[in-house]
């Protein structure tokens, strides 16, 4: 079965680093995925932050460079709650950026991050390249 983006999504993917579209185009061709977020303007950083969706501020973020070096995605349908899925998700992310030799980083490398002691904050769903 192959999957396709819908016109959100694939305008959120265009805003990205080639890289990034390399491997995300290759996932929606298995799986079902949203692109929740690629490049933020200062504002729309401003307002992550202020709805708790990000905790660094503009233009130190990667969604803040363009083409953003960030992204932000799940498996469709989307289930906040469910963060075992989420779990899956990275791991089929990580396991495809391998297969494509494309270098990344997940929120879940920081999620689990129990020297910084923040519970709260939790951003499965961010995967940014190494350059």
């Amino acid at each position: 079965m192959s999957f396709h983006y819908g016109k959100t999504s694939q305008a959120r993917l265009d805003t990205c680093h080639p890289l990034l579209q390399k491997l995300f185009n290759s996932l929606i061709k298995d799986y079902d995925v949203s692109i929740i977020c690629g490049h933020r303007t200062e504002e729309e950083q401003n307002q992550a932050i202020k709805d708790g969706a990000s905790k660094t501020p503009y233009p130190k973020s990667k969604h803040n460079q363009m083409p953003s070096i960030g992204i932000d995605a799940a498996l469709y349908p989307i289930k906040w709650e469910d963060v075992g899925r989420h779990y899956m998700f990275v791991g089929i992310v990580r396991e495809r950026a391998r297969q494509l030799g494309i270098n990344i980083r997940c929120g879940a490398d920081w999620d689990s991050d129990f020297a910084t002691n923040d519970q709260t904050f939790h951003d499965l769903v961010h995967f940014e390249l190494v350059l």
